[in-house]
């Protein structure tokens, strides 16, 4: 019975973890570009995690997984998890970090959509009532007076966009593959875009500027994003799923937004509106409808028979 519980209270870390980054990337790229800094935390989680993957088959002689299939499943779930780490970082210049973790929390709701329009699964009623819900908190969460987004909010949008391709295009991969090497290759992927991107239109020299580096919002900020919140979260995720069900990830991981908007309220003091606060939890319920299996909850009850008593008569 320990087992559960310890992997779910790990993946609860998790999801605190990622909810913090919002903020601590936001001050980090104060002085650092963002897709700069981006390229240097891909590139650290990914030389993390071969590290670890050399240690761990120290002693095997075959390196069957390094493969072509392998770089091509790799090379296709990192293009879509950089196109997202690119909007949501460089969108956090233009909204808060709150706004921008509820936003990106979308991407849980979209995966449902997406997994019936690329694989052709099953959509579940309550998933497509979940999608309404969140599109209508949205709304409330990041429209003024006019009915507009911010440069931001748009950005981290199409990010969480990008986020559920990435997921879906996992469920199509992973099964297929070894974990670790395709976490490096995926990783590394980001790594590679992202430092083209950072050389053609940003100052990329910075990265290498002690100046910089070691300014400590920038610092903390790559070390908390590349090895806790890249690299470990990852394995964490990958060992520890297997101990409890696909829901109950889900639900822990539903918190990542809760824990951004604690986060901002407590070390910069946003308050979120009545309306915005609103559109949150809307948002945060649409994400819970789309992960639970109601419909099979509903249909196990009915299939359920009364005693009536007249077995016992």
């Amino acid at each position: 019975m320990r087992k559960p519980w310890m992997a779910d209270i790990t993946l609860v870390l998790v999801a605190v973890i990622w909810g913090t980054t919002f903020l601590i990337v936001q001050q980090a790229i104060a002085s650092l570009p963002p897709n700069t800094f981006n390229a240097v935390r891909f590139t650290i989680a990914a030389l993390f995690l071969l590290v670890i993957y050399f240690i761990r088959n120290r002693h095997r002689r075959h390196t069957s997984e390094w493969r072509g299939p392998l770089f091509r499943a790799g090379a296709i779930l990192g293009f879509w998890l950089c196109l997202g780490y690119a909007l949501q970082t460089v969108g956090l210049l233009y909204t808060s970090p709150s706004k921008a973790g509820f936003i990106t929390g979308l991407a849980v709701v979209l995966v449902p959509l997406f997994s019936f329009l690329l694989l052709r699964e099953r959509v579940k009623p309550f998933a497509i009532f979940g999608v309404i819900l969140a599109a209508f908190g949205l709304y409330l969460l990041t429209q003024n007076q006019s009915f507009s987004f911010n440069l931001g909010d748009a950005l981290i949008f199409v990010g969480a966009i990008c986020f559920a391709m990435q997921i879906v295009s996992t469920g199509k991969y992973a099964p297929s593959f070894a974990a670790l090497p395709l976490a490096i290759t995926q990783l590394g992927t980001v790594g590679v875009m992202s430092w083209l991107y950072a050389f053609f239109f940003e100052d990329w020299s910075r990265a290498f500027d002690p100046a910089i580096l070691f300014i400590p919002e920038v610092a903390f900020g790559l070390i908390v994003t590349s090895i806790f919140a890249t690299a470990l979260a990852f394995l964490a995720q990958t060992a520890l799923q297997k101990q409890t069900s696909s829901t109950r990830v889900a639900l822990i991981f539903a918190l990542e937004p809760v824990f951004a908007a604690v986060t901002s309220y407590v070390f910069i003091h946003e308050i979120l509106s009545g309306r915005q606060l609103t559109g949150c939890l809307l948002i945060f319920t649409g994400m819970i409808l789309a992960e639970l299996p109601i419909q099979e909850w509903v249909r196990n009850f009915r299939q359920r028979k009364p005693n009536d008593g007249r077995e016992s008569a």
